[in-house]
């Protein structure tokens, strides 16, 4: 059998899991089921040598170093993290994947293509699957998995099977737009529909060539984008001016509706793409009163509810299907049963200025180094916390209209102020005027923790000059 290349794809926002999921740091990144994030047990479930080789991730710019992070964490190290300077839909990024696998494991591999943010059981019959799908894609099939419905469900796009053409595959009669509720009804109790779950087993020539056929805008871009590739740490930059020349179409529309090699594996696996706040409740663990809760959270005479808080105590009385998911800076309560309406309520908040940024960033930002929270917003003011991981330092930096004061409350920190290098240890404080070159380090074993207080006439996080910067973005 040919090398299987995992290509894990990450780039998405999961906006319809908000407030917890936002553009900086969503779904697949966040802990919501068990005790690793979506993208980790993706890449746990690539991980076994004797089936995979190193996986191909492939991500927006932004997150880069939450890629990097939650790899390390797992002792993972990707054969290349492809990098997208925009967001062009699952065409461009299955082929920008594609053609580099073809430049690091020749023209014969397989790509196992997933999605970073579905929560997959990994049974038998997930391995069968794999299995019979290598083998199907080794003979010059494009195939897709479609996993049999369990109910009629209205967020999912659907798959006909045609005839059985091999042991476990079959011939595709057509794709389904996702349903109304009549019509999954319709579906589910017809039988011979399934789930299109967006996992895909392709030949990296057979996929390539039917995308030149077929979409040959899309080929020539990701195929200019790899070749004009640059390499940035441990991260592949694909070319921006020929990456934005492929088209913004996912890849059933581009290939899979339209060519005469698709094959289905329809399979029994338990799966979600974990789309709504509903999907978590379904795959969650629950309690008596079938309830799901995280955090710090009471509830009484509710049931069939989901309630997650990373911050406030929620406290819930006589409620039936309801999801309530706080965080530290927005709460949204609503029908757990039409959690899919949340999209459509992000769109809304989108419009408005004063709610925009809630659905952009969290309250807390994380960087390569830790990360910060907004504690207090003022006219010429602003109050922040910073956490420094051990070993990490932020870059050597100045600012041209605000001056700050840091005060350890947690741990060693070692500050460079203009020429000085000087050791602070808990309680002790400095003052950084208006103009001076500054860095922050940890030095120690533990966290780093500080408060930040800012004074001056622009506060904005583009008031930063990077002089060094050991991730690349002096």
């Amino acid at each position: 059998m040919p090398t299987i290349v995992p290509v894990i794809l990450a780039g998405g926002q999961g906006t319809r899991l908000w407030p917890m999921s936002r553009s900086a740091r969503p779904k697949q990144f966040l802990v919501l089921t068990g005790d690793e994030s979506s993208f980790q047990q993706t890449l746990r479930r690539v991980s076994d040598a004797e089936r995979y080789v190193a996986p191909i991730i492939v991500t927006n710019a932004d997150y880069r170093f939450l890629v990097a992070e939650q790899a390390q964490e797992l002792g993972i190290v990707p054969a290349g993290v492809l990098l997208e300077p925009v967001a062009r839909n699952t065409t461009a990024a299955i082929a920008a994947a594609a053609f580099y696998a073809r430049e690091k494991f020749g023209a014969d591999a397989l790509i196992h293509v997933l999605s970073s943010d579905h929560v997959v059981e990994t049974d038998t019959n997930y391995w069968w699957s794999v299995s019979a799908a290598a083998t199907a894609a080794h003979e010059g099939r494009l195939v897709t998995f479609g996993v049999t419905p369990t109910s009629p469900e209205t967020g999912y796009g659907y798959i006909e099977a045609g005839a059985e053409t091999s042991n476990g595959v079959h011939a595709v009669a057509r794709f389904v737009e996702k349903p109304d509720l009549a019509n999954a009804q319709r579906m589910l109790d017809a039988g011979g529909y399934f789930w299109n779950t967006g996992m895909f087993m392709l030949g990296v020539a057979a996929f390539l060539a039917e995308l030149q056929a077929l979409s040959p805008d899309a080929y020539s871009a990701a195929e200019g984008a790899v070749a004009a590739a640059k390499a940035d740490l441990d991260f592949v930059r694909l070319d921006a001016e020929a990456f934005a020349q492929a088209p913004n179409i996912s890849v059933d529309y581009a290939v899979f509706e339209k060519t005469t090699l698709v094959s289905l594996i329809p399979v029994t696996f338990a799966w979600s793409d974990v789309g709504s706040w509903d999907s978590v409740w379904k795959v969650s663990p629950k309690d008596a009163a079938h309830n799901v809760t995280n955090g710090n959270a009471t509830l009484s005479n509710t049931r069939n509810s989901l309630v997650l808080t990373d911050r406030a105590h929620v406290a819930v009385e006589g409620l039936d299907n309801v999801a309530v998911i706080a965080t530290e800076d927005a709460v949204y309560v609503g029908k757990l049963s039409e959690s899919q309406k949340v999209g459509p309520l992000v769109k809304l908040l989108r419009t408005r200025p004063e709610t925009a940024v809630s659905t952009e960033v969290h309250k807390t930002a994380y960087r390569p180094w830790g990360g910060y929270s907004s504690i207090l917003n003022g006219d010429r003011f602003q109050v922040k916390r910073l956490f420094v991981k051990p070993g990490k330092r932020l870059s050597l930096q100045k600012h041209h209209h605000r001056a700050e004061h840091w005060v350890v409350v947690r741990g060693t920190a070692e500050v460079t102020r203009d020429n000085e290098v000087m050791m602070l240890s808990e309680n002790e404080s400095i003052y950084l005027p208006l103009g001076c070159t500054h860095r922050l380090s940890n030095p120690g074993k533990i966290l780093l923790e500080l408060i930040e207080v800012q004074t001056g006439s622009y506060l904005g996080e583009d008031d930063i000059i990077r002089i060094e910067d050991e991730f690349g973005r002096a």
